[in-house]
């Protein structure tokens, strides 16, 4: 089967000046698209999960900045300015750890402020977001054929989370490069963990990968170690929302302990992402490890499945340091241990 099916959903788009997104707290049950034209509305769609995964949410955070403008009643320069500051800050507080995020922000107020004229800046904020939502579909399709060289025919590819389309503008990092070595002519198979307690292996990597016709099987997080030791398992794939110069990975919770697991059981462990997702100047232990409501974890919707007024210890995502990993996958080539060097390498060949 042709692998355009699911390259034609997008996960956010600009139109007619206004963002579209796939609202994925509805997902798998319903595919919803809502219409954004408030940069406000932006901001709490991403602190909602409305819209999550690192590239989505740079993109979205672009996207955000440019509604900021056209909302924007300023007749200066130097107001706009401001007012795209103010809009910033609001945009950047939504999620800590993901490091697209700045990057996407930061992007937009370089183009913003070489501008000249109110008018030409606010048009011109929007043809970058644009052009940044089309580059990370490309990004991710390169990184993509990088990456499905170290897959063999036959695998069976272990993801944990959800790093596909759904967490891009669409095509995905580490199911991108899924996606890239079926198209190669590979057959591959993939298990999906469900990715406690907001479920984006259930409710996303699952959903997209059937909705793509992949042979995909969903396991409780808990059985990792029963898949690897069983041999149902030949390589692990994930993506990040952050990766510092040391090569120390920040990824969704529950990545450190399938890394821990792949070791042990002697299975390649890679990390797929593309180079916005680097942070080169933070060390490993200064990175804000965003910690979420409670609620996630005490309950199902509406379904409380804890006790009243538990304590709940609930970080959206951990670290896997680089022994644990066997290649980090990104659009200019595969970094390979000593990490520091090789992640250099490749900003030098950008």
């Amino acid at each position: 089967m042709a692998d355009n099916t699911f390259t034609s959903l997008r996960t956010v788009e600009w139109k007619n000046n206004k963002v579209i997104m796939i609202d994925q707290t509805k997902l798998p049950n319903q595919l919803v698209f809502v219409e954004y034209d408030d940069f406000n509305q932006v901001a709490d769609a991403i602190r909602t999960l409305v819209v999550r995964g690192a590239p989505a949410i740079g993109v979205s955070g672009a996207f955000g900045l440019a509604l900021a403008g056209l909302q924007s009643k300023a007749t200066t320069k130097d107001q706009l300015i401001s007012d795209l500051e103010k809009a910033k800050k609001i945009l950047f507080e939504t999620r800590p750890t993901a490091v697209n995020l700045g990057w996407g922000l930061e992007k937009i107020m370089n183009v913003a402020i070489s501008g000249t004229t109110v008018e030409q800046i606010k048009q011109s904020i929007i043809s970058e977001s644009k052009k940044m939502a089309e580059e990370d579909i490309e990004i991710n399709k390169t990184m993509g054929k990088n990456g499905s060289v170290l897959f063999d025919n036959n695998d069976t590819i272990m993801t944990h989370c959800n790093a596909g389309a759904l967490a891009t503008v669409a095509y995905g990092t580490a199911l991108g490069v899924i996606r890239a070595t079926r198209e190669s002519g590979k057959n591959v198979k993939v298990i999906a963990t469900e990715t406690r307690p907001v479920q984006q292996g259930s409710r996303l990597t699952a959903f997209e990968l059937k909705h793509d016709g992949f042979d995909v099987s969903l396991i409780p997080d808990t059985a990792v170690g029963y898949s690897m030791a069983n041999g149902l398992v030949d390589k692990v794939i994930v993506g990040a929302d952050r990766i510092v110069k040391t090569g120390h990975v920040f990824n969704k919770i529950g990545t450190y302990q399938v890394a821990v697991m792949a070791k042990q059981h002697g299975i390649p462990f890679y990390v797929a992402a593309p180079l916005s997702t680097f942070d080169m100047k933070s060390n490993h232990e200064d990175v804000i490890i965003e910690m979420r409501n409670g609620t996630e974890v005490t309950g199902i919707g509406d379904k409380k499945t804890a006790p009243d007024d538990i304590n709940v210890i609930n970080p959206a995502f951990d670290m896997t340091p680089p022994e644990l990993i066997s290649g980090i996958i990104t659009e200019k080539g595969v970094a390979k241990p000593p990490y520091e060097e090789s992640i250099k390498k490749l900003f030098q060949a950008n």
